[in-house]
Order: structure tokens, then C-alpha cells, then sequence
């Protein structure tokens, strides 16, 4: 059974029962192309599940015939009437409302799999890159696109494409904004797994990931998200703490026992 959770008209989430959560951006009839509306939907997305009793994984994607096509210029331009954006102010702890649309993924607790088809460019790719792991379908057209209107990204790629993408790689397709292909993706390091049925093929990751300790698979992903940013010293402290926080725990014991006694584990979520 499927639990629906209200949030925007741009996003529809929809929770089942065993804590998998499936994200997805519904303006079809567009691409999911970015206006002022969808970029707030994934936000709001976000905040809703971050607190979410007994979530364990997310899966993202976008109806119709893509992920999402990037910005859409023409109904931001007019929606902004001449303004100027106020992309320097940090509306979102380290981010920028715009950066938070990509980053809220890194940022939630439990893991987020982006499943991509049909079109991923420039937000779109970069709201992709904000997900842990990412199933790509092998036709899939992507593109780091901002150069192409004399733009940079500015959704946190930089930061969410580092560690995953040869920099020289990412270097050439961003001066270049040349098309990539699935199949492309994940010789570059956008892409985790290629596969025709994208969605399928992360909800089935996401199910086996949520039969996993949830107190675990917080713990690592917690330590994943830091230990970019951290020296090494700091890391070996930080992979301890969690360690000694898990150790002895009721749903530690409880991974212990069903594997022990060969049957499904029964965790409390956090």
C-alpha cells in the first residue's frame, strides 16, 4: 500500500510501506523543465520527507517523456520582470533557494536515487547529481547546458560532480556544453548504472537498501556527506563516533540476529 503526500502541484510523493518514498516532478506536459514553480517543488519536497517517520529510501524522477530539460528561460524571464536574483544571499544554510532544489537531496538523511530518462540537462542534471546514486537509461540526451546561454552552473554542481566526474572531463562538457548519451554518463561518472527501465531498477535498489538498518544506512550516509570536506584525521574520528553510536543498539543486534537466524529483520527507525 501506497501513502500519497501533499505537497505541490509539481511533485507528487507517494510513501508505501515498507519507508520507500517515490518523488516525482510532474510537469510532463514541459520536459519538467525549470520555472519559479518547479523549482520550489523539490524543496518542498524535501522538507516534507526530511522529518518523515519511517522513511528509508527516496526515489526521484520526473513523468513524461524526461527527467527534467533544465531551465526554462523563457517563463523565468518573465516571471522575474527585469529583477535581479538574489543568488549570493544563503536562504538555505549553505545554499541558495536554487542550489537548495539540488542540494536537499544530498541533504536528507536516508539515501536518494535519481532515476533519469529521456532528457537530464543543465538544472536538471545537477538536481540528479544531488541524489546518492543515480540509474540512468542508456538513450538518455544530457548536458552540462548553462554555457550554451552564456551561463555557469550554479546548483551545486561543482560541488556535486566532484569525487564522481574526471575534472577534465567535466571541464570539456561544461565549455562545451556538448550532448552525452546514458551510456556515456556512466563512463564519465554521471550515471551509477545504466538501465532501459530506469525506475524499476531503482526502486528495486531502494527496497533492498530499506531493508537494511536504518540506523546504519543514516550513520553511513552521514559519513559520506562529510567526509569529502574533511582531513584525514578528522574522518578516522568521525567513522568511530558512529561506530561506538551504533555498537550494542537495538537495531545493531537486531542486523546481527536475522542474519544469524536466516530470516527478515524487524529494525525500529530512528
Amino acid at each position: 500500500m501506497t501513502h500519497p503526500l501533499p505537497v505541490s502541484d509539481r511533485v507528487a510523493i507517494l510513501v508505501d510501506e515498507d519507508g520507500v518514498a517515490r518523488v516525482t516532478l510532474t510537469r510532463g506536459d514541459k520536459l519538467n523543465a525549470l520555472d519559479p514553480a518547479m523549482f520550489e517543488a523539490p524543496i518542498a519536497a524535501g522538507q516534507a520527507l526530511f522529518d518523515l517517520p519511517g522513511l528509508r529510501c527516496v526515489v526521484l524522477s520526473g513523468e513524461g517523456k524526461a527527467f527534467s530539460a533544465g531551465l526554462d528561460l523563457a517563463t523565468f524571464e518573465a516571471a522575474l520582470g527585469g529583477k535581479a536574483l538574489p543568488l549570493t544571499q544563503r536562504t538555505h544554510g549553505n545554499a541558495n533557494h536554487f542550489q537548495q532544489a539540488a542540494l536537499v537531496w544530498r541533504k536528507l538523511p536516508v539515501p536518494v536515487i535519481a532515476a533519469v530518462h529521456g532528457v537530464c540537462m543543465g538544472g536538471g542534471l545537477q538536481i540528479a547529481a544531488g541524489a546518492d546514486i543515480r540509474v540512468v537509461a542508456p538513450e538518455t540526451r544530457m548536458a552540462v547546458l548553462e554555457m550554451k546561454w552564456g551561463l555557469v552552473p550554479d546548483m551545486g554542481g561543482f560541488a556535486l560532480w566532484r569525487g564522481c566526474v574526471r575534472e577534465d572531463v567535466l571541464r570539456k562538457l561544461t565549455y562545451t556544453n556538448r550532448e552525452f548519451s546514458g551510456e556515456e554518463a556512466l563512463e564519465f561518472g554521471f550515471a551509477t548504472v545504466v538501465d532501459a527501465n530506469p525506475v524499476a531498477r531503482a526502486v528495486a535498489l531502494a527496497q533492498d537498501i530499506a531493508r537494511r538498518s536504518p540506523s546504519a544506512v543514516r550513520a553511513a550516509k552521514s559519513l559520506f556527506n562529510r567526509s569529502g570536506d574533511l582531513p584525514l584525521d578528522d574522518i578516522l574520528a568521525a567513522e568511530s563516533f558512529e561506530q561506538q553510536r551504533l555498537l550494542g543498539t537495538r537495531n545493531q543486534i537486531e542486523a546481527m540476529m536475522s542474519q544469524t537466524e536466516k530470516r527478515p529483520a524487524n529494525f525500529v527507525d530512528p
